[in-house]
């Protein structure tokens, strides 16, 4: 066989037409030598028509259709795949982000209305410390028992002569009554005067033990100012406090994949919160011993109202005894005629200008009374911003889904300091006229049946009830004020003029060092509001 032979078999297999079968005949003979030639350019001319023939019915097979379908199909559904896994990881991020600014924000601020609240607290602290010392004072120094000796002598000479007394014809009835009683009278008189004397000793000889053991710390206290002292710390202290506790609530909102922090910003002054931000302090509070001025004065007045009645209170409960049954010596007037002078002198003469209580910087007019300042006045004084960072999460094949946006992630709430209002109570309207506190689907409880004619709706404010008895002072009634202890926080919309410089501040905090703020494109608060609606 020849060499063309062997490679190219002369028998064609399953091959159709004349000249296939020509070939096919002509392929039987062995060739001469001089037709190798022709035989190679009739097996390339064959070759190239069943090529062309397949490729001119390719578009017409269907075989293997199925197969390139899914290979597309595949690819689409990944590429969907990866863009709602991105989504869905952008989403939660947010999620997580604005949670942590939210808890970040409602924290700092519960710890700066708790610093309000002891401000508040130690304001009555130190006018009831006033009227104690004066109390205590009048315990050691016993001026009151000195005059309770004449004041029964008085009496004594009274009930003699009423002991005494006879009123002549004992015929007539009616001035043989007033036989019977007026003597009787004098001689009560007469023998309760000696146990009054020993009250009188024995309460004097308690109050000067009493004073005698806690007048000297009531003296330290006001002579060191340890009130005032403390109240400086607390403003001092509580916002550092309430930064760390902004930044520690949303550490605890982070995540394995990303670390998130928070800065609890005061927007009036576009710095972050802390002891030394501004040239006030970040609670809206006011020292009068230092700053003067008509804070001074309204702080003396305030403190002699409220120790004034700190005492009235302290006098009804010891002085009880006096007020009813042993009422004869007077010492109970005597009493608080000489607490009341050595609580002006401690006020007036001692103390004009210190131990004086933190005021607060905004009066409760500015705030409700002035309708196109009030927003402004709450802006610059009861509002704070929490700002939570963190790094974006990576995306799933950010060739295909980068990131658009360049810097860090950051989520932003709004918190303000506050006291409720007064509320709309239900009231019990009763056949007398008067009015309970209640509900209008049941009765108070006590109450009778059938005596209720009617129901009204009245504001009344919880912390108005009475101390010790005594009816609430006029500025106790729904007051804006620092004698008041239930300042609070609520979050808001984020709507505060600031805001967008804010978000373009970088935190000053190390842990946050290196962070990139995003780019906001020159937006203001108000296009970030049609944005963000928190």
């Amino acid at each position: 066989m020849s060499r063309f032979e062997d490679l190219y078999p002369t028998k064609i297999i399953g091959s159709k037409g004349a000249d296939a079968q020509r070939l096919g005949a002509q392929s039987t003979r062995s060739p001469p030598e001089h037709c190798w030639s022709g035989r190679k350019q009739n097996f390339f001319r064959w070759a190239g028509r069943r090529l062309g023939q397949r490729l001119w019915a390719l578009p017409g097979d269907q075989h293997g259709t199925i197969s390139i379908l899914a290979v597309f199909a595949a690819l689409m559904l990944t590429i969907l795949l990866g863009m709602v896994m991105n989504v869905g990881r952008e989403v939660n991020g947010k999620v997580q982000m604005q949670n942590a600014a939210d808890s970040a924000a409602y924290s700092g601020g519960i710890v700066l209305a708790r610093g309000m609240n002891i401000l508040a607290f130690t304001n009555h602290l130190l006018c009831d410390v006033f009227a104690t010392t004066a109390f205590l004072r009048e315990g050691y120094q016993r001026n009151a028992e000195k005059h309770v000796p004449r004041i029964l002598a008085a009496w004594q000479k009274a009930g003699e002569t009423l002991a005494g007394l006879s009123f002549g014809d004992p015929s007539i009835r009616g001035l043989m009554t007033m036989e019977q009683k007026i003597p009787r009278l004098g001689r009560a008189i007469l023998a309760k005067l000696p146990h009054e004397q020993e009250l009188v000793r024995t309460y004097s000889q308690w109050a000067a033990a009493a004073a005698e053991r806690l007048l000297p710390l009531f003296e330290q206290i006001l002579q060191q100012e340890m009130i005032p002292q403390y109240q400086r710390a607390v403003v001092a202290v509580f916002p550092e406090l309430a930064q760390e506790a902004a930044l520690e609530v949303a550490r605890r909102h982070s995540s394995s994949s990303r670390t998130i922090l928070a800065v609890l910003w005061d927007p009036a002054t576009g710095q972050p919160v802390s002891a030394s931000n501004s040239y006030q302090s970040v609670l809206p509070v006011v020292d009068a011993e230092w700053t003067g001025g008509i804070y001074l004065q309204k702080a003396r007045q305030q403190r002699q109202r409220r120790a004034q009645n700190y005492l009235n209170q302290l006098n009804s409960q010891a002085l009880w005894v006096f007020d009813h049954p042993a009422s004869l010596s007077r010492f109970n007037d005597l009493w608080r005629g000489y607490t009341c002078g050595h609580l002006m002198k401690l006020l007036n003469e001692e103390y004009p200008d210190r131990n004086l209580p933190f005021m607060i910087r905004t009066e409760e007019r500015e705030v409700l009374d002035i309708p196109s300042a009030q927003n402004a006045l709450l802006d610059s004084d009861f509002t704070f911003i929490a700002v939570a960072y963190s790094r974006h999460l990576p995306s799933m094949a950010p060739r295909v889904f980068p990131q658009p946006i360049q810097g860090g992630a950051m989520a932003f709430a709004q918190i303000r300091l506050f006291v409720p209002w007064r509320r709309l109570v239900y009231s019990e309207i009763t056949e007398g006229g008067s009015t309970d506190p209640a509900t209008p689907f049941d009765p108070p409880p006590g109450s009778t049946p059938g005596r209720v004619v009617g129901w009204t709706v009245r504001r009344e404010h919880w912390r108005t009830l009475p101390v010790g008895g005594l009816p609430p002072l006029p500025d106790q009634r729904n007051a804006w004020d620092l004698f008041n202890q239930s300042w609070t926080v609520q979050l808001v919309p984020a709507s505060h003029p600031n805001l967008a410089a804010i978000l373009q501040t970088p935190p000053p905090v190390p842990e946050l060092a290196g962070f990139q703020l995003p780019s906001l494109g020159g937006l203001t608060t108000q296009e970030i509001q049609q944005i963000s609606f928190h």
